[in-house]
């Protein structure tokens, strides 16, 4: 027994009984460690609370304290990251070559520095280069509101029944119904009238042009290149034209470009005909929704862009030989992924015409595709998510800090990644 003075009244405290259950009320060791336990618990409280509502959708609050219910991990955080502005290209390299290329072995889990025109000697003979040869049509348009004569603009999406256009427009005050718009040439200039109808439940509006020319030949002189808003804020110069399409672009119908297919040179594809590397093309019209961040908190509940989009047999069975042979499928792009994999959904690679909108997201099967070539995208994307979905989540997560430590650039006119 031992006595402790607490004031001025002493107390006869067994430290043996302390020692066992550090429960006496009386007993400032008991004191201290009760204290010390307290804080301990309410530290690991605020903590995991804080996680908690940072990882979480939905919190309840408790009327005796903070009840967390209903833990759902965002995932889109997974897919998210941080870009310093000045690696965001504003305009190409002056040759397409001369692209930095990452390339991303994934059975050494290794990264190795190249360029674009190394690729004669990464690629084997025998494998099969798949080229997206959509060709980006002079989607932007400018043009004033002849009622108000207020600044209006628009992105020209596709052309349906009757010669009627479906675009996506914005402007100050509320667009009707039946209103007139005055587009402007490249130069400034009034051009043809378009006659708004009506508007659609995506806010997209079908439009009627006051002109019976051709379509794209239209779209040529009125339009501009619909450059992403990272690039310039989307304001486009006249080298625009040919440097955001590929050199092989042959059908139009995209209102953005397959920008991996953006590097390739026309030498530069004959010296791999020369390597005996196999050139495959297919098309599939990139769409706006490419570009577009993913909004719902799970993957599962986005709903994916369908894009439209045909591989013919004859080019169904060279990518079969290819394969049967050993040589490696290197899809140039995500867009050539998709219709590739959207191609093969049953097992084996068919030909195929229509709209896809797969979206390739874990877990997933590939089925047509070996390797891929594509370039560095933003962040919270489907583009993102397709390229982790194959690469893999550290390797592809390692090779973006890589790139971003390096002084790669991003997106559009940026350097690429080839993932093997």
């Amino acid at each position: 027994m031992r006595s402790v003075v607490s004031g001025e009244k002493i107390f006869r405290v067994s430290t043996q009984t302390c020692q066992n259950s550090l429960s006496n009320p009386v007993c400032p060791v008991c004191q201290l460690a009760a204290v010390t336990a307290v804080i301990a618990v309410t530290a690991v409280i605020v903590v995991t609370a804080v996680i908690v509502v940072t990882a979480s959708r939905r919190v309840t609050y408790h009327e005796r304290g903070l009840v967390l219910i209903l833990f759902e991990m965002n995932e889109l955080d997974l897919y998210d990251y941080e870009l310093p502005r000045h690696l965001i290209a504003q305009q190409p390299t002056p040759a397409r070559v001369d692209a930095r290329l990452l390339v991303v072995d994934r059975r050494q889990q290794s990264l190795a520095h190249h360029h674009i025109r190394d690729l004669p000697e990464i690629l084997r003979p025998g494998d099969c280069l798949v080229l997206n040869d959509t060709r980006v049509v002079p989607a932007r348009l400018l043009g004033r509101r002849d009622s108000t004569g207020g600044h209006w603009e628009g992105l020209f999406l596709e052309v349906g029944a009757g010669g009627f256009w479906r675009i996506l427009c914005k402007t100050r005050g509320k667009l009707l119904p039946n209103e007139t718009i005055r587009l402007t040439d490249a130069q400034g200039q009034d051009d043809i009238q378009l006659r708004l109808g009506a508007k659609q439940a995506d806010g997209s509006w079908i439009v009627r042009p006051e002109s019976e020319e051709e379509i794209f030949a239209l779209l040529t002189r009125v339009g501009r290149a619909p450059l992403p808003p990272y690039i310039r804020k989307g304001e486009m110069d006249e080298t625009d034209r040919q440097q955001y399409q590929t050199v092989y672009a042959r059908w139009p119908g995209a209102v953005a470009a397959p920008t991996a297919g953006l590097h390739f040179s026309e030498s530069l594809l004959g010296r791999l005909e020369e390597d005996q590397v196999v050139l495959c093309p297919l098309t599939l019209h990139t769409g706006v929704g490419t570009f577009r961040p993913i909004t719902a908190p799970l993957l599962a509940e986005h709903k994916m862009h369908a894009e439209w989009g045909t591989i013919l047999q004859e080019t169904a069975d060279r990518i079969l030989q290819c394969r049967a042979a050993g040589g490696r499928v290197v899809a140039v792009g995500t867009t050539s992924v998709r219709l590739l994999e959207t191609a093969a959904a049953e097992g084996t690679l068919k030909q195929f015409t229509g709209y896809t909108d797969l979206f390739i997201r874990p877990p997933f099967q590939f089925r047509a595709v070996n390797a891929l070539l594509t370039n560095f995208h933003l962040p919270r994307t489907t583009l993102l998510v397709l390229v982790r979905t194959f690469g893999g989540d550290t390797l592809i997560t390692r090779a973006y800090r890589e790139a971003i430590r390096e002084g790669y650039r991003f997106y559009s006119y940026g350097d690429a990644m080839l993932i093997l």
